[in-house]
């Protein structure tokens, strides 16, 4: 794979696709790498789609900076930013999966001029969260909490082990045994849970990426999603203020990417298809 430069990191990314291609950035979550993508890649590169998909921060073995605060949204988008503009990017749609899918919100409150679209999977809008937090989101989120303590999660949530094997189910055998040695690495896991650890941050400081959406976006929720309910799935529509579409797959769970794929393509598709310029 390729590596990105930015700043003092190097990023492991994939671009694939005609160079001319309308653009797609995919972002993947926790604790997956950028191979989440796979089958909805491959599917947009042959319809002439340009795909780029980076691991990101804590993920590419070159970015794993060890200050929380290097977690905090803003530097997540800022990644984003770098990585298309040395591709040459100025619009690209943008895709998002857990948190990824934070990322994605974020990017498109803060620079909807180079949004041409914003689809996001599972992930309800940062501010829909926050309120369910209130209700039985704070139930299905224990974990977190449990993530806020340094040595004490790392250990919990050994790779391999039985509470990370809970929190892989649902996921194919070949996925979960390349993020359990991906998440092996020295210094791999602290950077993954450092996302949770920096989210109380920019939570307690509401700023421009708890702003109403104004681009044309899609959302994706599985049903049968473990960890993020209907609640703050159904609050979405009330942070976006562009054309918005919310689609409930009713026998989906979390792991949309890599388990749901077919079923989120037709609308994947459709909505990318309307919000290309046709001048591509």
């Amino acid at each position: 794979m390729p590596l990105a430069t930015i700043g003092t990191m190097e990023f492991a990314y994939a671009d694939e696709g005609p160079a001319d291609g309308p653009a797609v950035l995919l972002l993947h979550g926790f604790p997956q790498d950028h191979h989440s993508w796979d089958a909805i890649a491959a599917a947009l590169v042959a319809r002439g789609y340009r795909i780029i998909r980076p691991d990101q921060r804590g993920y590419s073995a070159g970015a794993r900076p060890e200050n929380i605060d290097s977690y905090r949204l803003a530097c997540l988008t800022a990644d984003a930013w770098a990585l298309l503009d040395s591709l040459g990017v100025d619009r690209a749609h943008v895709v998002g999966h857990d948190w990824g899918g934070m990322v994605a919100w974020a990017m498109a409150a803060e620079h909807p001029e180079r949004l041409l679209s914003l689809t996001v999977l599972s992930t309800p809008h940062p501010a829909a969260f926050a309120d369910s937090l209130r209700g039985m989101q704070a139930l299905k989120s224990w974990y977190m909490g449990l993530i806020q303590v340094p040595r004490v999660a790392e250990a919990a949530l050994r790779p391999g082990g039985r509470l990370w094997a809970g929190m892989m189910r649902g996921l194919p055998a070949e996925s979960r045994e390349r993020y359990t040695r991906a998440a092996s690495e020295p210094g791999a896991l602290t950077s993954m849970l450092a996302w949770y650890r920096a989210m109380p941050r920019d939570m307690a400081r509401p700023s421009i990426r708890w702003r109403a959406i104004e681009v044309p976006t899609l959302y994706v929720w599985g049903r049968r999603d473990p960890a993020l309910g209907e609640s703050a799935a159904r609050r979405t529509s009330a942070y976006v203020r562009g054309p918005y579409s919310f689609v409930i797959l009713p026998s989906a769970g979390h792991w949309l990417p890599e388990r749901a794929a077919e079923d989120v393509l037709p609308h994947l598709l459709a909505h990318l298809g309307a919000a290309t310029p046709s001048d591509g």
